[in-house]
């Protein structure tokens, strides 16, 4: 048995993970696509993949850990190109649950309160903290 493969990486049995992760926009190159599905970071239907060349079909549902969030999608329509966003999200649903914002998330006393990548504390904030940890 052959398999016809056309030039957007599709065949009789599907698209390519790695590929499809691409066209989608899920992440910035199909090399980074391949990492994560090696690294382990990529589920297909609660299953994980570890090969970049997987083979996926519309109705998949594919669980994402790339970034900090973790992302559902479920497959639509194979891809054929990258286009722009919009086009891009015509070949997923977003099954995602909703990102709570950080005040809701994790309560926290104000002036401890930092933004990540904010840099250092200030000297008032450096004096704060030590009074806080010399208090227990």
């Amino acid at each position: 048995m052959t398999e016809t493969v056309s030039s957007g990486g599709l065949s009789e049995s599907g698209q390519r993970l790695d590929k499809w992760l691409w066209f989608a926009r899920v992440t910035k190159s199909r090399t980074v696509a391949s990492a994560a599905v090696i690294g382990g970071k990529i589920k297909v239907n609660r299953e994980t993949v570890t090969k970049a060349s997987h083979p996926i079909k519309p109705g998949d549902v594919i669980t994402s850990r790339i970034s900090k969030n973790i992302r559902v999608l479920r497959v639509v329509a194979p891809g054929t190109r990258r286009g722009p966003a919009p086009e891009a999200r015509l070949l997923y649903e977003d099954m995602s649950p909703p990102v709570l914002p950080r005040s809701e998330a994790a309560p926290s006393s104000a002036w401890a309160e930092r933004a990540p990548g904010s840099g250092r504390p200030t000297k008032r904030e450096r004096r704060k903290i030590d009074a806080f940890n010399d208090e227990g």
